[in-house]
């Protein structure tokens, strides 16, 4: 299949305009004005809703049957339909490319390179993913991540804690450049050490960087740093749960009956309509293959002349169509981490979990900063970050809506619960079990459903598992050109055929 043109995605962080409520509004609960330094100078901001960020499309939230939507032909019963509700969320439009990672470790070389090259040598993908004993991929081992070839392509050969870490760096990068772009600080390209832009740091005072104008301070008419109250800097990038990523690639959001119904089919074996992994209306893409598959055995792009989706390994991120998210390669390509911890979903579990029907997730390792005895955050780390330990047991025994630090096998693998999962005895899924998403160039059309859930040990990787990022949108569900609660309409990129 011919590629899709791939539009640029620009985010005009500057475009956020934060300012003070009008002159001489007051408190409804105090009668005391705002943003007044005579009557004590409490700030009352005129936000105009979260910005989005790089990459990013807001994805709406609602309700849908989440699980198996084809029939369970692996017969592992692990994936059973349930209704729950997800939260409106952010989530890359792309699996994160190369030439991104490649930026992350050009940073990290730049930055710990000479005094912690383990941190640069800890973050390299495993290229050696693409050897097989009896097949010639030794060329991909040095080119697939390296050659400008493959720039656009999906990085593979990183694990979940890699991911993780990327998705960390990015939130410090985006925010950093947020406030560049807003005037408050210069750029510093050479940071070094613990010397290093970091959200939390910045915001716990930690971080001072090369100033230009800070925000000015009402109370006081000095100048003052960003605040988190501020609502200038972005919510972190992590991984998307396995329900958002789920829900996403679904998008059913493009089954709305009609701007006036409120009628929305939610079943689709796919990420998009009909039972069928070729287009099927009149036109003339009628016949071509919708994402990049195995199609059968020792069958990975049809024969010359007419290759099915071109693609003999990952094809390059904005290739084929979107979803009515505007999501590209929500089925095949790469299969994709998400945050979960893995444990098989039978009709015995889903007795425990049956409540837990609003952002279901199972990966909680409940934290809390490092406080000194003043209660604020101890001195950063020798990388520029804050400390954080696990909350222990005994400082939750008193609440009621948690017990426990560390509920990563909360209600399924403990004594609470039907299962108990005895690792490397009785089964191969531990805590460390992550699950994967979306089939990949490598898996035939079953695994290609948004349903199908696998597992991989999260300090694995393979030539067929990438990831893309996700944030949590703060405020209502609807975009900020909606916030009076209209029905919201998706925003359609016009997508052009690019002929070779």
């Amino acid at each position: 299949m011919k590629a899709w043109k791939s539009i640029t995605f620009v985010v005009a962080v500057s475009a956020l305009v934060l300012g003070g409520c009008s002159k001489g509004e007051r408190s409804s609960t105090t009668g005391w004005k705002y943003n007044d330094a005579k009557w004590g100078g409490f700030e009352k901001l005129d936000y105009e809703g979260q910005a989005t960020g790089p990459n990013l499309v807001l994805i709406q939230g609602g309700t849908f049957l989440m699980g198996l939507t084809d029939q369970d032909v692996m017969l592992e019963w692990n994936a059973i339909p349930r209704r729950v509700t997800v939260s409106s969320f952010y989530m890359d439009e792309t699996e994160v490319a190369n030439t991104d990672y490649r930026e992350y470790l050009f940073w990290l070389l730049n930055t710990f390179g000479e005094s912690y090259p383990e941190v640069y040598r800890n973050a390299l993908p495993d290229t050696l993913v693409w050897r097989e004993e009896l097949a010639y991929n030794e060329p991909f081992v040095e080119t697939y991540f390296r050659h400008p070839s493959y720039d656009d392509y999906p990085v593979v050969g990183v694990n979940w804690i890699q991911a993780n870490n990327y998705c960390q760096w990015r939130t410090d990068r985006v925010n950093e450049m947020i406030l560049i772009e807003r005037g408050i600080l210069n750029p510093n390209p050479e940071q070094k050490d613990e010397d290093n832009f970091n959200t939390e740091a910045y915001l716990a005072g930690q971080y001072e960087g090369s100033v230009r104008k800070n925000l000015k301070d009402i109370r006081t008419g000095n100048e003052r740093k960003v605040r988190f109250e501020d609502g200038i800097m972005l919510p972190a990038y992590r991984l998307p749960t396995e329900a958002e990523w789920e829900y996403a690639a679904l998008a059913l959001i493009g089954n709305q009956v009609s701007e006036n119904e409120e009628l929305i089919t939610d079943r689709r074996i796919y990420p998009w309509n009909d039972n069928t992994v070729r287009y099927l209306k009149r036109n003339k893409y009628q016949g071509e293959i919708l994402a990049n598959f195995k199609r059968g055995d020792g069958d990975y792009m049809g024969m010359a002349g007419k290759l099915n989706d071109q693609a003999h390994i990952p094809s390059a991120v904005r290739t084929f169509m979107p979803n009515d998210f505007g999501l590209y390669n929500m089925a095949g390509n790469v299969s994709e981490w998400t945050m979960d911890v893995y444990r098989p979903l039978t009709p015995e579990s889903l007795r425990d979990v049956e409540n837990h029907d609003l952002n279901p997730f199972r990966g909680n390792l409940f934290q809390s900063k490092v406080q000194d005895e003043d209660g604020k955050p101890v001195e950063k780390d020798s990388l520029g970050r804050l400390q954080y330990r696990t909350v222990e047991d005994d400082e939750v025994a008193t609440r009621e809506n948690y017990k426990r630090g560390n509920v990563l096998n909360y209600l399924d693998g403990d004594q609470e619960s039907f299962a108990s999962y005895d690792y490397e005895n009785n089964s191969l899924i531990s805590d460390k079990a992550r699950v994967i998403k979306g089939g990949s160039w490598l898996d035939r059309a079953w695994w290609l459903s948004p349903g199908a859930r696998r597992f991989k040990e999260e300090d694995k990787s393979d030539r067929s598992l990438g990831f893309r990022c996700a944030m949590t949108r703060t405020g209502g569900p609807v975009g900020n050109e909606d916030t009076a609660g209209n029905k919201f309409k998706t925003k359609q990129k016009k997508v052009k055929r690019r002929y070779k």
